[in-house]
């Protein structure tokens, strides 16, 4: 997310008080943060650590009431759906009701069910990521005017590195979107690495260029950037892939009526792309 955003992860256990510990600086932890993540294991007794987000959340309501709380329940892989959400609603209620006994009715706290064997970790990783950017909304509508115009299905804006999608138009998102687009960036950015022309090593740059090409890289490269059509032979919907810059990509499921008009879909797409590069060093210059 170089593009547009610096950001830092920091990792705390979640056992340490930081609020009954006067060795710690609260505006130092605190101050400049933007959303705090807590992960409960749910295949595990969680009363303890929802006791624990209980009291964070109520001091951070009480000092610092702006940082979204982002609650992963997490490991829910091999649980039923139904076991799934009887855990949500009971962690939910527990939080709430604590919340709410101490007059704080709407806090900023967000629940997602996570796990590492599927994409529910990228997408709740997403979800936290869209509230730290301002201008969210401005993204939004770019990609949603673009669906209307070329009769998208649906349209993401990835950053290729984290697989984390930034932005997507107005229409309801399902996982099964988001895990195909997400492994097609991997496809593609894996051939762009092999013969995309940015800056390499002198290691690669000698091999590249030994034979059988026995040419200078930029001069094997057709363009700077990757772009890609695919169509799913199942459901019949082709999947085009637009790069931004080095670290975004435009990833769009496209319906089968739409692959008729190509030229007028390259044509919006690209309108796009640029819309979003002017848009970014515009808000990067105000920072």
């Amino acid at each position: 997310m170089a593009s547009f955003m610096d950001y830092q992860v920091w990792d705390f256990p979640g056992q340490i008080d930081f609020f009954e510990n006067p060795n710690f600086d609260m505006d130092a932890i605190f101050g400049e943060i933007g959303a705090l993540i807590w992960v409960i294991d749910a295949q595990d007794d969680y009363l303890e650590a929802v006791a624990r987000l209980n009291a964070t959340v109520l001091n951070l309501q009480r000092f610092y009431p702006n940082i979204n709380i982002e609650v992963f329940i997490h490991k829910v892989d091999g649980l039923s759906d139904d076991y799934k959400l009887d855990i949500q609603r009971d962690i939910t209620i527990r939080i709430q009701d604590e919340l709410s006994d101490h007059g704080f009715e709407n806090a900023p706290v967000t629940f997602h069910l996570t796990s590492i064997y599927n994409h529910s970790i990228f997408e709740a990783f997403s979800k936290v990521i869209q509230k730290l950017i301002p201008q969210l909304g401005t993204l939004e509508a770019m990609l949603t005017n673009l669906c209307r115009t070329c009769r998208f299905e649906k349209a993401y804006l990835f950053d290729v590195l984290s697989k984390i999608y930034i932005a997507t138009d107005s229409a309801t998102a399902d996982m099964a979107s988001y895990e195909i687009c997400s492994d097609y960036i991997d496809v593609i950015i894996d051939i762009t690495e092999v013969y995309g022309s940015w800056p390499r090593s002198d290691g690669q740059r000698k091999r590249l260029e030994a034979e059988p090409w026995n040419a200078k890289v930029e001069d094997q490269v057709a363009c700077n950037w990757a772009e890609s059509c695919m169509v799913l032979h199942d459901s019949q919907r082709p999947i085009m892939l637009r790069e931004v810059d080095r670290y975004l990509a435009l990833v769009a499921i496209m319906k089968e009526d739409s692959y008729d008009r190509m030229p007028l879909v390259n044509m919006n797409v690209e309108a796009v792309v640029q819309g979003v590069t002017e848009f970014f060093e515009i808000t990067k210059s105000r920072k």
